[in-house]
Parts: C-alpha cells; sequence; structure tokens
C-alpha cells in the first residue's frame, strides 16, 4: 500500500504563501484515479479543499479557495502539491493530502483510500 508524507507547513502571516508537497512511496498516476487535499480545523471535521481528478481531467476546489490554492502533481516524483497564495487567518489548519483509485465523489473523506499524517498550517500575524 502506497505511503504519503506531506511537508511544507509552518506558520505565514496573513497574505503569505506556502507550498505544501505530498511525497508518495509509489506510482500514484499510474494506480489512482484522484488525488486531494483536505484540511481539518481544531474541533472541526476534515474539509475538502481541492481535488486533481485525471479521469476527469480537472481539478476542483472548495469555493473558499478558489483563485487563491492551486494544486498539482509531478508524477515522475510521485509527488502532489498545494501552492497556497493570499493566505488568511481562516486557512489554519492540519492538511492532509489523500489518493482515491474511484473517480467520485470528489469532496467526501470516505471516497478517498490513503492519507498522509498531516501538515500544521498556521496563519497569524
Amino acid at each position: 500500500q502506497v505511503q504519503l508524507v506531506e511537508s511544507g507547513g509552518g506558520l505565514v502571516q496573513p497574505g503569505g504563501s506556502l507550498r505544501l508537497s505530498c511525497v508518495a512511496s509509489g506510482s500514484i498516476a499510474s494506480s489512482f484515479a484522484m488525488v486531494a487535499w483536505f484540511r481539518q480545523a481544531p474541533g472541526t471535521e476534515r474539509k475538502f479543499v481541492a481535488t486533481l481528478s485525471w479521469t476527469a481531467g480537472n481539478t476542483y476546489y472548495e469555493d473558499a479557495v478558489k483563485g487563491r490554492f492551486t494544486i498539482s502533481t509531478d508524477n515522475a516524483k510521485n509527488t502532489i502539491y498545494l501552492q497556497m497564495n493570499s493566505l488568511e487567518p481562516a486557512d489554519t489548519a492540519v492538511y492532509y493530502c489523500a489518493v482515491a483509485q474511484r473517480s467520485d465523489p470528489i469532496a467526501t473523506t470516505w471516497a478517498y483510500d490513503t492519507w498522509g499524517q498531516g501538515t500544521q498550517v498556521t496563519v497569524s500575524s
């Protein structure tokens, strides 16, 4: 079973940027239909942030991050990225990457087979 390891989190001021990385222990493009990022703030449920679907050939974003966040992959490096710009305090959370063999639904946690351990992002002045 593939393992996922996130990195790139940290403390950033409002308006700043971070790029999260998620390295897989095996091939993701040949084994999975979609990859995603979710986030979980203290005391809340894990929520969908972004998905890249190879099946659909498209990316999908939660409304609150559209135009600020970009999900991408480097298949040669088996790595999933989340570029986060114009960060806001409301973006503070633990961010998790995930992969799925099924192609839908895209925004529910149960659709994803494997998860990383999470990386903390804190947006504060």
